[in-house]
């Protein structure tokens, strides 16, 4: 079981897995940009011997001055984390939630974080024939906003890759709900400014905006992300939150990704490109591929191949090629897994390797 911690991109468990070095594996397991760090990051990582010797600033000032600038916001809006895991559990242990409602699948994470705290989940199952979209018309959703039950949702959603609309949002809030907004991936969205909530999390104190800056700029080592609010209501966030939790290197260099726009343009050509050729490569070898506004794709497996998640991940592990086995998130069957979008040569390595499984089940030499 490569998901032994809960999360794709697990190089060591694969080294153990399977007897092969970590660096030959074509990861398609987490959802990086495939492009790499930004060269920023490389000129920052030089800089940083000069400061190491130095604590960083507990407030995050110069990094969430640049944000503050990147969204056109109020600095005071934003608290940075140690990832955008961290920010999940301090949103949660502040609001305290008696009831979370999920709409499943989604990012094993917030569950996690509401048991801790002793919360109860209330699940609301996407439906495949819909393409996993979450609707007003769901049975119960609009009951558990009128509650006060607290809604986390992600947008785009992982593992689906759906947008949530912004109007089912306001709608939740105006119906009393407390509204958690996992934009993580919202970076990779070229209409980011019709679908993200960031500004609107400013002026309501019951919606918060998550986001993640690993993903898009390729640096999960440097674990980073902020949250946007009200000011009034992050200061429990800022009181429950680890002194120096965001050290000063993820602090370099999430201020130097930011004057990337070069690269955030050059992204956004390569998923507009790539994205689509891989669905459709995906399909022709029989593959039913879920549609999908990030970068990584839900897949289901053909039925006549007579292969379970599980196994089909097995069996890609020994080729050198590693997925996400889906059916570990909670509202999907063994039939589905998860694929990163890469560039071209290795999305080819992943399609060859898949139909290279299908037809060693099927019994054709």
């Amino acid at each position: 079981m490569l998901e032994r911690y809960g999360h794709g991109g697990d190089l060591r468990t694969a080294e153990e897995a399977f007897g092969i070095a970590a660096e030959k594996f074509v990861d398609f397991s987490s959802n990086m940009n495939p492009l790499g760090p930004p060269e920023s990051v490389k000129q920052a990582l030089m800089a940083y011997a000069d400061t190491i010797g130095q604590y960083p600033d507990p407030a995050v000032r110069g990094l969430r001055r640049k944000l503050a600038e990147h969204h056109q916001i109020d600095e005071q809006s934003i608290v940075v984390g140690n990832g955008a895991a961290e920010l999940i559990d301090l949103i949660v242990r502040a609001l305290q939630p008696k009831l979370t409602t999920l709409a499943i699948p989604c990012f094993d994470e917030y569950g996690d974080a509401v048991r801790k705290i002793g919360g109860a989940v209330y699940e609301i199952k996407l439906s495949s024939e819909n393409q996993f979209e979450l609707h007003l018309e769901l049975e119960h959703l609009c009951e558990a906003a009128a509650t006060g039950s607290l809604f986390m949702l992600g947008s785009p959603n992982n593992p689906t890759g759906q947008l949530v609309d912004p109007e089912l949002i306001r709608t939740l809030l105006k119906k009393g709900a407390y509204v958690v907004v996992d934009e993580a991936f919202m970076d990779f969205v070229p209409e980011e400014s019709r679908y993200s909530l960031v500004q609107e999390a400013t002026r309501h104190e019951k919606l918060f905006v998550i986001r993640s800056m690993t993903k898009f700029y390729s640096i999960p080592g440097i674990r980073l992300g902020y949250i946007v609010g009200m000011p009034r209501t992050l200061s429990g966030l800022r009181r429950l939150q680890v002194p120096w939790s965001v050290n000063s290197l993820a602090q370099l260099i999430g201020e130097s990704v930011l004057n990337e726009t070069d690269y955030s343009e050059r992204t956004m050509a390569w998923l507009l490109e790539e994205r689509p050729l891989l669905t459709k490569e995906l399909q022709a070898i029989g593959f039913e591929v879920n549609p999908s506004a990030a970068n990584y794709l839900l897949v289901r497996i053909p039925k006549d191949a007579e292969l379970s998640a599980s196994m089909l991940q097995l069996e890609m592990g020994k080729l050198g090629v590693l997925i996400r086995d889906a059916s570990r998130f909670a509202g999907l069957d063994h039939t589905y897994i998860r694929v990163a979008v890469k560039l071209r040569e290795q999305n080819e390595q992943l399609v060859a390797a898949l139909k290279q499984c299908l037809l060693q089940r099927r019994g054709v030499k």
